[in-house]
């Protein structure tokens, strides 16, 4: 085993009541002797033609386009919500496919669970999206909304909207539907009436806090001002990309793979733009808001294990028979097919450099020789609690390297059902690239340590009484 050790007497210097016998402890942690610290580096994305290949599947180069586009400059907020929104409707696509598969063998009422819960746990995070964007002074009261109360109740001619119900005495409450999203189509739909109805009352309930509403169709009993769903998530421009290069393929599982990843892939956009604020934030030294974005990346990192996850309901036949069309396998350059995308290698590197703000935060600067000056500083905080917005910030930030590392391990045992062991190995003699990632000792070394002697302090002090 190789040893990372690190001295405990500086580390107490500001903990009083400290023994020198508790000095002399050191805090020993172990890694695999396969795992070389020097093996320890961010693995790099496939070889350039498997990344294009990818790329070119997805149509990733318009998907990108869609999501970057600003329509609404002064709308703060736009760059998470909007590729937030179309990964949405995305699923609601996704729905309709699963709910047309004419293969009496398809799991049809796993699937329909499991899409129902993966639009579930989208719209509770635009819902927290869009909170976030009311708290902030800088985004509040920017989005691109329409006031319906203000029509008195008449509709328009174009049957985007409908009156819901209207009090003695009071003014109307008009509840909008988009003309564009699947998800009403949905609900009227018999096949899909049940699913869609959920997600409906669903976007009903998780926006109760924000001062708007989507607009796609909800009850919206609140009478809220409703979100330009139509404009900001354009469905008709995005629907247009499900058609992929290799749709010749007689394959109906080729929807599913491509579904699966653009939605993937639009919340890997939104992870980037939450790491490019949280990093924004953290400058500004406004940590209670940065704190909320990085429990919120937490989460959105759970969801791309929940997206990865729904491959373990492809038709084992299909599937490898269209792998084998698509020729879709693990190379010497990147055994891992995951590493095929790089928004999903950067926002990997990203949330591990996330430690490199650190120092920042607890307002001390790096030893230049070695010393534990940032493990002192996080104890004192842990003891003092007067910068608890900070403590808030630390413990999101571990949390999100834990939901990294579930990610890749979760990814790897996905790999193992779908495809066999045999691609999940490495193909070279040492430990694999998706392993290194989720057997890398802790992205934060110092609160580790803070940690572990803090509890070694309490240990002691409760045995002294």
């Amino acid at each position: 085993m190789v040893g990372m050790e690190w001295k405990a007497k500086t580390a107490t210097q500001d903990v009083p009541g400290k023994s020198a016998k508790m000095a002399s402890k050191q805090l020993r942690v172990a890694i695999p002797s396969n795992l070389r610290i020097a093996e320890i580096l961010s693995p790099s994305p496939a070889s350039l033609p498997a990344c294009a290949a990818y790329e070119q599947y997805l149509r990733l180069p318009e998907l990108t386009k869609l999501w970057s586009d600003r329509e609404f400059t002064e709308w703060g907020n736009e760059t998470v919500l909007k590729p937030a929104l179309q990964a949405l409707e995305i699923t609601f696509r996704f729905i309709s496919s699963v709910m047309s598969d004419p293969r009496p063998y398809a799991n049809r009422r796993e699937w329909k669970r499991r899409l129902e819960l993966l639009a579930t746990d989208q719209v509770r995070i635009i819902a927290v999206l869009c909170e976030y964007g009311e708290e902030d002074p800088e985004t509040s009261g920017t989005a691109p909304v329409v006031d319906l109360s203000s029509t008195n109740g008449v509709l328009m001619r174009d049957g985007s909207s409908k009156e819901v119900w209207k009090a003695p005495g009071e003014s109307p409450i008009v509840s909008r539907t988009s003309e564009a999203s699947l998800l009403p189509r949905l609900a009227e739909w018999q096949k899909s009436e049940d699913i869609a109805q959920k997600i409906l009352y669903s976007i009903e309930c998780e926006m109760r806090r924000c001062p708007y509403t989507l607009g796609i169709g909800e009850p919206n009993l609140s009478g809220k001002p409703n979100l330009e769903y139509d404009l900001i998530c354009k469905p008709q421009e995005l629907h247009r990309l499900r058609n992929t290069p290799m749709d010749h393929i007689q394959n109906y599982e080729n929807q599913t793979l491509c579904a699966t990843h653009q939605i993937l892939e639009s919340w890997i956009f939104v992870t980037k733009m939450l790491l490019n604020r949280i990093s924004v934030k953290i400058d500004k030294e406004d940590f209670d808001r940065a704190s909320s974005d990085c429990w919120l990346l937490e989460r959105v990192w759970r969801l791309l294990a929940e997206i990865e996850d729904l491959n373990l309901l492809l038709d084992p036949d299909d599937f490898l028979r269209l792998r084998s069309d698509l020729r879709i396998k693990a190379t010497d350059e990147s055994e891992a097919l995951c590493f095929r995308s790089k928004g999903l290698i950067d926002v990997m590197k990203c949330s591990k450099e996330l430690k490199h703000k650190v120092p920042r935060i607890l307002g001390v600067e790096v030893d230049p020789t070695g010393g534990p000056r940032i493990q002192d500083a996080a104890m004192n905080l842990y003891r003092g609690k007067g910068r608890f917005e900070k403590i808030h910030l630390l413990q999101a930030m571990q949390a999100v390297e834990a939901a990294v590392k579930k990610f890749f391990y979760a990814y790897k045992q996905m790999v193992v059902m779908v495809f066999g062991s045999l691609e999940a190995k490495a193909s070279s003699g040492s430990v694999d690239s998706l392993s290194q990632i989720f057997l890398e000792p802790t992205y934060f070394p110092s609160l580790d340590a803070a940690k572990t002697f803090l509890g070694d302090f309490w240990s002691h002090e409760s045995r002294r009484r």
